[in-house]
């Protein structure tokens, strides 16, 4: 087993990481970004360094200041987690190639899986059917027109290198197709850190059933049961599962033989998910993700696996310890990612804060993988997850109550969640009776009732107290020597934070919120911080009432910020890059 292990990345990933090797007596190393500095990760691990900068492109995506932490620090592994580095074959190759061992498959395999092109081609030459769709990027519109024309309408726009939904477009008609080519660019190289796309069939029902694997260095590849990720917002996941319901298990044993035959065509080693869309009683290969997957820990509780203990195991060459007779899948669970999103009225707008109170709920099959705590800022700079509740029952319909009882008991403040429409998913007869679809959410699950949650309201915009004849205090606070994090003790001055907006670091949040799509005085503001992509209007312009004045990424998403008014633009105030804040007035419409 390993002495330290250095895990390039954050949030609450890196915090399960850390707690896996605790108990395995592994110490570990944290890196973070400006940002980042106090954050719950950094906290946890017994070593930190600074990468420096505030952007992922600064950061966490900066493989040099990674390469460098990972020298410094000891480390003889690095667990990459996922999004950033997990899939990227050249920065496993760099951590190889300083004597280090990287925590996931083969670089060869990252190659041929992590890229969702070179994995349809894998994929079929197996004998595995995949979504209809193209084995090579595309760059012209004329390509995306000419596959819409032959295939029909819609059709999917999604990143090469990427995964979870992010850089994935969904185009209607011809007239999407550029907006929706460019956006799904920025995404992708945002996210992933390259713009490369490609096209599948967009199905119109289907359930995303995807399949665990495990596979050693000696040969042997498992499958771990299957997941049912049909619940889902922008493409992007809300509710994961296991065992899937209502599905056959011939059906069942069919993907699990295909997903092991298709992880060892390639030479796959370590943790790995083969993912599947399931609609008429077909299944189709969509892609296979070379890394551990967000919902991972419902696999676990139904496996009674630790999937990050056999991913470091596997990493330090050891053979896996049992075979596929003896896994056995016991009962059922369920997992909702509670998302820093407004879900008022089925909008899931971005909303970045302070997380001011968090109550955990408790009792029996009870699980909450969080990457924060009362008091730490969740920035509009990165992903928006901010916990993962999980919950474990006997049967699908306990885990699914025990998993409503839950929710009820979580208290999660300073910030608005997704936990209003997880609670209407999980209390839909649809749900109850898995009649969803990857579709259902967007399409049929009316949400426009639904308001805040009163226990998630942001707390209102107050003044950090100060005064030079405050009394000293003794602190413990943070210090870097040589980019190394240090914690130490000081007498500082008593700075009263009398703000329910301020965070561990002090740092108050900027101007008062107000709604993402404008007042409907005319003045078109914005909710969170972020920065402009696109400006679509210009002054002169004739706006409608919910038309895109521009488009705001916040937190990996693009967002459209919209008209609330009619009428003619007089001013627009921001450019393309602006980097702007809650409450900055982006338009003027009279």
């Amino acid at each position: 087993m390993f002495d330290k292990v250095l895990i390039a990345n954050r949030g609450e990933i890196a915090v399960r990481v850390i707690r896996t090797c605790r108990e395995l007596g592994v110490r570990t190393v944290a890196v973070y970004s400006e940002l980042d500095r106090d954050a719950f990760h950094v906290r946890m691990a017994d070593e930190a360094y600074a990468l420096g900068g505030e952007s992922t492109a600064e950061s966490y995506l900066n493989s040099p200041a990674l390469l460098d932490a990972v020298a410094r620090s000891g480390a003889d592994a690095v667990h990459p987690g996922y999004g950033f580095f997990a899939e990227n074959a050249q920065f496993a190759r760099q951590v190889a190639a300083s004597g280090v061992t990287f925590v996931g498959p083969p670089p060869e395999a990252i190659e041929v899986m992590g890229d969702k092109i070179s994995s349809r081609r894998a994929a079929e030459a197996s004998g595995v059917t995949s979504v209809p769709g193209l084995t090579e990027p595309v760059t012209d519109p004329e390509e995306v027109l000419a596959f819409g024309r032959k295939l029909g309408w819609p059709i999917a726009i999604k990143a090469a290198h990427g995964g979870g939904g992010r850089g994935m477009k969904v185009v209607a008609d011809p007239g999407e197709v550029k907006e929706a080519m460019a956006s799904a660019r920025r995404e992708a190289q945002a996210y992933f850190g390259s713009p490369e796309i490609y096209l599948e069939k967009f199905l119109n029902w289907p359930r995303h059933v995807e399949m665990q694997i495990l596979a050693d260095a000696h040969g042997h590849t498992l499958w771990l049961g299957e997941r049912d990720c049909s619940c889902q917002r922008r493409h992007q996941k809300l509710v994961e599962e296991s065992p899937a319901p209502n599905l056959p298990d011939d059906v069942r044993r069919a993907m699990g033989a295909a997903a092991v035959h298709a992880a060892q065509a390639c030479g796959y080693v370590n943790a790995g998910t083969v993912e599947f869309l399931f609609q008429d009683g077909q299944f189709n290969f969509l892609e296979m993700n070379t890394r551990l997957q967000v919902e991972h820990p419902v696999t676990e509780l139904v496996t009674g696996l630790d999937l990050v203990e056999w991913q470091l195991r596997v990493a330090a060459g050891e053979p896996l310890a049992f075979t596929q007779e003896d896994l056995k899948l016991d009962g059922h669970a369920i997992e909702v990612r509670i998302n820093a999103e407004d879900s008022t009225q089925g909008r899931f707008v971005p909303s970045p804060g302070i997380v001011t109170r968090l109550r955990v709920p408790g009792g029996p099959g009870v699980r909450l993988d969080s990457g924060y705590e009362a008091g730490d800022s969740v920035s509009p700079f990165y992903d928006n997850l901010v916990a993962k509740l999980v919950v474990w029952g006997h049967d699908r319909e306990a885990a699914r109550r025990r998993m409503l009882r839950a929710l009820g008991e979580l208290e999660l403040s300073g910030i608005a969640t997704t936990v209003p429409a997880h609670l209407a998913i999980l209390s839909h007869p649809d749900f109850a009776e898995a009649r969803h679809s990857t579709n259902w959410v967007e399409e049929s699950l009316d949400l426009s009732t639904l308001g805040r949650d009163a226990a998630n309201e942001p707390a209102s915009p107050g003044e950090v107290g100060a005064g030079e004849t405050e009394p000293k205090v003794l602190r413990q606070v943070t210090a870097e020597v040589d980019g190394r994090r240090y914690e130490v003790k000081l007498w500082v001055p008593d700075l009263a934070t009398t703000s329910a907006e301020t965070g561990r670091s002090g740092v108050r949040s900027a101007r008062p919120r107000s709604a993402m799509t404008g007042t409907g005085s005319g003045m078109v503001t914005v909710l969170m911080q972020g920065t402009i992509v696109k400006v679509l209007v210009v002054p002169g312009d004739e706006v409608e009432v919910g038309q895109s004045v521009c488009v705001l990424e916040a937190m990996k998403m693009e967002n459209a910020v919209t008209a609330k008014k009619a009428g003619t633009v007089k001013e627009v105030r921001v450019s393309a890059g602006d980097s702007i804040g809650p409450g900055d007035i982006v338009a003027v419409i009279d």
